[in-house]
């Protein structure tokens, strides 16, 4: 198959990331070998439609340890204990271990589907399923930003996630599976999420990191990371491009090593404090997003914004610069423009996280 063609953007942050690799000592060798295992979630592929085999042939491909399942779409509606347990012996012949996550758990959320049934019902269904895996996490979600402006605030949707997660402690303490709930898409801050996970019960709920949708809530991801450390059981991570803006401040994620996210300072507390977690990779790069911190209306959402958080947040957006978004190349097809384009930004994140960050368990 003819490879697309690069744009000249594409090429010079291609050029750059490999710039940033060439640096490295000619032995490759990290300055630093840290003990986790290394791999990325689903969503960083998802323009593929893979199913769960071809993530974990992808996984072996790129040399990881580890793949998580952030949907259930990869299982082509297969979710029989049988069928799984022949996906977790394919991925143990490839030397893959797999995570699960899902979707929203939080009934009054606008992001809640009714795909899995109710609540209860959709994460007794991921248990199970994490169980069948062998995976010790599942992730779930609260929802995104917008429920921070719904009825009774970001508050009464924690309050009625925690409802949930306590009707299911038994099946996961039983299960020896931690519930994962993800700081996602804007939906709540690192001590929000503390919030949550102490209130429905830290034995059993943890958190599912994410180092971009930190950002999102005006965070800096190193700070982001201090708080949630004690309780990070899963990560879905990618770097942050921050840059200040005529609104206030703009995020672009981008692939590892290609943001302004002090990475070493990053992985140096992720080491000592999340000791065994993996590592994984969810680039979601492309498109930038601004948000009007000089408007009075948008601090409606935040209420209750810590002074000290926006202060360090405001620090990293002054360390970034403006970057174009992704574009497809004149004359190439759309979709296989964003296939090749996000195999790119996993293979180079992967990359970049061996020999620079020196994470992963393989040679």
């Amino acid at each position: 198959m003819k490879a697309s063609p690069l744009s000249r953007r594409d090429f010079v942050r291609a050029t750059t990331a490999a710039a940033t690799l060439a640096a490295l000592p000619t032995s490759a060798a990290p300055a630093k070998k840290r003990n986790h295992r290394l791999g990325f979630d689903n969503f960083a592929v998802r323009a593929m439609k893979w199913n769960a085999r071809q993530l974990v042939d992808h996984s072996a491909k790129l040399g990881c340890d580890s793949l998580f399942i952030t949907d259930f779409g990869p299982f082509e509606g297969k979710q029989d204990d049988a069928t799984l347990k022949e996906i977790r012996q394919y991925a143990d012949g490839k030397g893959v271990h797999i995570e699960l996550g899902s979707w929203s758990i939080c009934p009054t959320s606008k992001r809640f589907k009714k795909d899995w049934g109710t609540a209860e019902e959709h994460l007794a269904l991921g248990i199970r399923m994490a169980t069948a895996l062998g995976s010790k996490a599942f992730r779930v979600i609260l929802g995104a930003q917008e429920d921070r402006s719904t009825e009774g605030g970001i508050e009464a949707r924690i309050a009625d996630t925690v409802k949930v997660l306590k009707s299911q402690r038994t099946r996961a303490v039983d299960a020896g599976v931690k519930i994962a709930v993800e700081n996602h898409a804007g939906d709540m801050q690192a001590w929000e999420l503390v919030t949550l996970i102490e209130a429905a019960g830290k034995d059993y709920v943890g958190a599912n990191i994410d180092s971009g949708n930190a950002c999102w809530t005006l965070e800096d991801p190193v700070a982001n990371l201090e708080i949630l450390a004690p309780y990070v059981v899963a990560t879905s991570l990618r770097d942050d491009m921050v840059w200040e803006s005529a609104n206030g401040v703009t995020v672009q994620w981008t692939a590892m090593g290609e943001g302004c996210v002090d990475l070493p300072a990053y992985f140096d507390h992720f080491e000592k404090h999340c000791p065994g977690v993996p590592v994984h990779i969810e680039t979601i790069s492309g498109f930038a997003r601004e948000f009007p911190i000089y408007k009075q209306d948008f601090w409606k959402i935040f209420p209750k914004a810590r002074a000290a958080d926006l202060a360090r947040f405001l620090a990293l957006a002054k360390k970034g610069h403006r970057i174009d978004p992704f574009k497809a190349p004149a004359g190439v097809d759309g979709n296989k423009a964003q296939q090749d384009y996000q195999l790119a930004e996993i293979e180079r994140s992967i990359r970049y996280c061996k020999e620079v960050l020196g994470l992963g368990l393989r040679a």
